[in-house]
C-alpha cells in the first residue's frame, strides 16, 4: 500500500490528540507530534525511505519506536496504538481538540458534564446554552468555541497546499509516462498557490489515441470514479481529495491552462476586454469568429487581447489586469534573491538540528547568513533559553563562525511579548544579539485592543526587531487572534521594525492580502521558514509564492539584503 506521507502524519497527530484527552504523559503526546511533524515535513515519502532499507530512527523526530509503527503503517495501513485508543475514547472527540476555545482539559469536562463526544454533541450543546454554566468556561469561552467550529468546518473542506503537493507530484509522474502526453500541469488554486486548496485540476496535453483518461482513474489511490469520459474524469482518491482531468490538444493547450488556472474573477475580466477587442476567449482559444488566432501557450493568449503574461500567483482580479494594462506590474520576488533565512531553531529549544547543522545547511543553500532563534525562557514547552544558556549559545555562534567561510550565523532569538507587551529577556542580553523575532505564543483571546496595544509597546523597546507569525494562526487548527494588523504596520514603518512572512507549512504568516497590506503601507517583511529540521529550510519555497501573492518584489524582502545591509536595517538599537 502506497500511504502519503500526510496520512501517516493524521495517525499520529490523531493518536496525540486522544491520548492528550486520556491524560497521557506529555512527552509521550510531544513525541507522536514531533513525529507527525516530521512526517508531513520531509520531502520524501516514508515509503520510499523504506524501499531504499534507509532506518527512519535515524531522521530527525522519529527514534526506533516511531520508526516501527511507521513501517507498520506502510504495510498495513493502520496504527494498532491509534485503534486501540480509539476503542478507549471516541474518535470524534479527538476533533474537538482543533475547535478554537478548546483543550484535553475542556473537551474532558465537557464529555463528562454534558456527554460531548462528537462536533454534533458540541454543536447542541452551544444551541441549548449548557456551556456557559459549566465552572470555567462563560459566555466569552461559549462564543470562542462557536466561532471555532466554523473556523473547523470551512477548514475541513480544504487541503493545506504542501498535502496536496504530496499528492499532486506522484499522479503527476504517474501521467506523464503515459504514451502521447506532452505536458502535465496542476492548474486551479494549486497552480495560483493559495494557501488551501478544495481539489485538484489537472491538465494534460495529449496526441489522439492517447490512454491518459483511462489510465488516470486506473491510478491506484483512486478510491471512486465519480465521471468518466472521452477527455475529461473526475476520481477520489484515498485522501479524500477530488481530482478533475481535463485533456485537450496541444493547440488549445495555453487557452484551456488560462481557463483552468483561473480564478473566476480573474477569467471574467480578461473575458471582458477581449469582448472590447471584438475576441472571443474560451479554454479551447482566442477566436476572432470562428478563426482561432491563439492557444497555444498563455503568453499567446494574453498577447491577443494587449496583456503581458501575468504570474498565476496574481490571478485573483486584485488589480492585476488594470496593472498589466498600465505595464505596471510587480517584478514578484524570486527564491534566487534570498541570501538568507532569519527566523530557525535548534537543538537548544525545540529544534531538531544542531548548531553546526543548521550552518552547514545553510551553506549548502548558498545563503550569506542564517539566524539562530531559539526560543526564550517563558516558552517551557518548548525548553525556551533563560539569560544564562543565551549567553552560552552567543559565545558557541561566535566560536563557529571563526571557523564559517563564506557565511555568517547571526545570533537571534524568538523571543516571547509578554501580556504587559513587555518582552521576554532583558534588554541587555537582547542588546548583544544581532536580531529578535519577536511572537505572541500565549493569551490568543485578549481583545483586538488588548492585542494591538501588546504589540505596539513592545514595538517601542529598542530591542525589537521582526514581529513574527503576526496573527498567530494555524491552518485548520487555530483562527488568527485578534488584531488591527494596519496599525501594527504603521507602527512597524514608523519604529523601523519588520514583519514576519513565516513559511512553516501549517502557518504561512502573513497571508496573502495582508502581504498586499504591507507592501501598501511601505512596511518590509522577512520571508522566513521559522525551520526546527535543516529540511525544513527549504519551505522557503512556499514563503516565496506567499509573498508573490501578495504582490511583494525583491526590494521589499529584507533578506534578498547582503549581510551589510540586513545589518544596517536591523540596527536599532
Amino acid at each position: 500500500m502506497s500511504v502519503t506521507n500526510s496520512e501517516i502524519a493524521v495517525m499520529f497527530e490523531e493518536l496525540a490528540d486522544l491520548l492528550e484527552i486520556e491524560g497521557a504523559n506529555p512527552f509521550r503526546v510531544r513525541a507522536y507530534r514531533n513525529a507527525a511533524r516530521a512526517i508531513a515535513d520531509n520531502p520524501k515519502r516514508m515509503t520510499d525511505l523504506l524501499a531504499e532499507g534507509q532506518d527512519l530512527a535515524r531522521l530527525p523526530g522519529i527514534g526506533k519506536a516511531i520508526a516501527a509503527k511507521i513501517e507498520a503503517i506502510a504495510s498495513t495501513g493502520t496504527l494498532r496504538q491509534l485503534a486501540d485508543v480509539k476503542r478507549r475514547i471516541p474518535e470524534a472527540m479527538g476533533r474537538l481538540m482543533h475547535v478554537r476555545g478548546l483543550g484535553p482539559k475542556r473537551v474532558k469536562t465537557l464529555c463528562a458534564a454534558l456527554q460531548v463526544r462528537s462536533v454534533e454533541d458540541l454543536q447542541r450543546a452551544l444551541r441549548s446554552g449548557r456551556i456557559r454554566e459549566l465552572e470555567g468556561f462563560g459566555e466569552k469561552t461559549e462564543k470562542l468555541i462557536a466561532q471555532g467550529l466554523q473556523q473547523v468546518a470551512a477548514d475541513e473542506r480544504r487541503t493545506s497546499w504542501s498535502v496536496a503537493r504530496q499528492i499532486a507530484e506522484p499522479l503527476v509522474d504517474y501521467l506523464r509516462a503515459v504514451e502521447g502526453v506532452r505536458h502535465v500541469t496542476v492548474a486551479g488554486s494549486y497552480r495560483r498557490h493559495r494557501d488551501t486548496v478544495g481539489d485538484l485540476d489537472i491538465l494534460v496535453a495529449s496526441g489522439k489515441g492517447s490512454q491518459v483518461v483511462q489510465r488516470f482513474v486506473a491510478y491506484e489511490d483512486v478510491v471512486r470514479v465519480v465521471a468518466q469520459g472521452r477527455t475529461r474524469s473526475s476520481v477520489i482518491l484515498r485522501s479524500g481529495l477530488q481530482v478533475d482531468l481535463r485533456a485537450v490538444p496541444e493547440s488549445s493547450y495555453g487557452a484551456a491552462l488560462l481557463y483552468f488556472t483561473g480564478s473566476k474573477a480573474h477569467n471574467i475580466a480578461v473575458r471582458k476586454i477581449a469582448v472590447r477587442r471584438r475576441l472571443k476567449i474560451n479554454e479551447y482559444g482566442v477566436f476572432r469568429g470562428d478563426k482561432r488566432v491563439a492557444g497555444k501557450t498563455e503568453t499567446e493568449v494574453y498577447a491577443a487581447i494587449g496583456l503581458p503574461f501575468i504570474e498565476p500567483e496574481l490571478r485573483e482580479n486584485r488589480g492585476e489586469i488594470e496593472a498589466a494594462e498600465a505595464n505596471a506590474l510587480p517584478d514578484p520576488i524570486q527564491l534566487r534573491h534570498i541570501k538568507g533565512d532569519l527566523h530557525c531553531h535548534t537543538t537548544a529549544s525545540d529544534g531538531m538540528q544542531t548548531l553546526g547543522d543548521l550552518a552547514k545547511a545553510a551553506q549548502a543553500r548558498g545563503y550569506e547568513y542564517v539566524a539562530v532563534t531559539d526560543h526564550s525562557k517563558r516558552l517551557t514547552v518548548a525548553h525556551g533559553l533563560n539569560v544564562r544558556r543565551l549567553r552560552r549559545q552567543i559565545a558557541a555562534i561566535d566560536r563557529l563562525n571563526e571557523k564559517l567561510d563564506g557565511m555568517v550565523v547571526l545570533k537571534g532569538a524568538e523571543v516571547d511579548i509578554l501580556e504587559d507587551g513587555t518582552l521576554d529577556l532583558p534588554n541587555d542580553v537582547l542588546a548583544a544579539l544581532d536580531l529578535t523575532v519577536c511572537a505572541i505564543h500565549h493569551r490568543f483571546e485578549l481583545s483586538r485592543h488588548k492585542q494591538t496595544e501588546r504589540v505596539l509597546r513592545a514595538m517601542d523597546l529598542p530591542c525589537f526587531n521582526v514581529l513574527a507569525h503576526p496573527t498567530g494562526r494555524l491552518l485548520g487548527e487555530r483562527a488568527p487572534y485578534e488584531i488591527d494588523l494596519e496599525r501594527i504596520m504603521q507602527a512597524a514603518r514608523e519604529r523601523g521594525c519588520f514583519l514576519e512572512v513565516n513559511a512553516q507549512p501549517q502557518r504561512l504568516d502573513l497571508s496573502d492580502t495582508l502581504c498586499m497590506l504591507a507592501k501598501e503601507i511601505g512596511v518590509k517583511v522577512a520571508v522566513s521558514t521559522d525551520a526546527h529540521r535543516a529540511t525544513d529550510l527549504d519551505f522557503m519555497e512556499l514563503g516565496i509564492h506567499q509573498a508573490r501573492r501578495g504582490w511583494l518584489e525583491r526590494t521589499d524582502v529584507i533578506n534578498t539584503r547582503s549581510l551589510g545591509s540586513l545589518r544596517r536595517l536591523l540596527g536599532r538599537h
